[in-house]
């Protein structure tokens, strides 16, 4: 990947890299992506209950064995600000079976809705870290929106499914298709990586198909995405800790200290996401690809962008 000048691009150094690195600390208090993240997590909200309403009617599809290794997943392995939120909601969300399907029908529209304003105040944010204004038609912006948020709620669906295909279902189909103790044990291992390289796929692909860009490096997975994933990891063990061992979020808010917790870690997981669009954005620059915006530009730029911009990168 260091090589990769992409398309139109030349190859970058170890001091090109650098150079990056110290342009995307700027930019990012430049372009205001703590505001923008702040922006996405209430959109965030608003589409995770209808998702989580489809998921867990899915789940219930497949029995009592599906719901329970549900929240066993959840409860081992869910980042500490997140986990007592997310396990409640899920519990209470049980016990649709009946109907499930018309529940998963009902919830899959409205989280068809709510997670196209997500996606659409993320396009939005994407093209505020590019420097560039909107410039797509709206016969063409409403399709990518409405794929981007199938395909982002297709691979939400294909992660419940990596960690609820566990325990008594993954002895089940091992005994189905003839498999022995050998299969349940390396899908228990396996199931994780799975799990992380789905995330990467998503944020890969709103990394390229969100912003309105009109060059895009060779490779999908790019070095952006790869900051964002650490970075997310080291932040949400990070607060984890913090909140459980020096944060007084109980004295605080009481009875609202989990709901604000897990508040606060949505919305540091969209900071992580914008920070990798960033360095994306910064290294695209130093390899020529896309202009600086106080230069001239092929898509218009924001004035107050390059104003703001200006004297800060170098």
């Amino acid at each position: 990947m260091a090589g990769d000048g992409g398309p139109g691009g030349r190859r970058v150094g170890p001091g090109g890299w650098w150079r990056a690195a110290r342009r995307t600390v700027t930019s990012f208090l430049a372009d205001g992506v703590l505001d923008w993240a702040a922006a996405l997590t209430y959109y965030g909200v608003l589409s995770l209950f209808p998702g989580l309403i489809v998921v867990v009617s899915m789940v219930d599809l497949a029995g009592v064995s599906g719901q329970r290794t549900l929240v066993d997943n959840v409860r081992e392995f869910a980042p500490g600000p997140a986990r007592d939120t997310a396990i409640a909601l899920l519990e209470d969300l049980h016990g649709t079976a009946p109907t499930a399907g018309t529940v998963a029908a009902i919830g899959l529209a409205v989280a068809l809705w709510s997670a196209s304003r997500y996606v659409g105040a993320l396009i939005r944010a994407l093209n505020a870290v590019h420097d560039v204004d909107e410039a797509r038609p709206l016969w063409k912006l409403a399709p990518l929106r409405l794929a981007l948020t199938l395909a982002m709620l297709l691979l939400f669906g294909a992660s419940a499914l990596a960690v609820t295909f566990t325990g008594r279902l993954t002895e089940q189909a091992g005994r189905l298709f003839g498999l022995g103790e050998a299969f349940v044990t390396g899908w228990n291992v396996l199931k994780w990586p799975v799990l992380l390289a789905i995330v990467v796929v998503a944020i890969a692909t709103l990394y390229r198909a969100g912003p309105d860009v009109h060059e895009h490096p060779r490779r999908w997975i790019t070095p952006g995405c790869v900051v964002a994933i650490v970075t997310w990891i080291v932040a949400s063990v990070g607060f984890a800790v913090y909140a459980a061992n020096f944060g007084s979020y109980n004295r605080t808010y009481g009875t609202l200290a989990a709901i604000v917790i897990f508040l606060v870690w949505l919305w540091v997981s969209n900071v992580a996401i914008l920070l990798g669009a960033e360095f994306d954005a910064e290294l695209a620059r130093v390899r020529g690809r896309e202009p600086d915006p106080i230069g001239p530009v092929a898509n218009p730029v924001r004035p107050e962008a390059a104003e703001r911009v200006q004297g800060v990168r170098t």
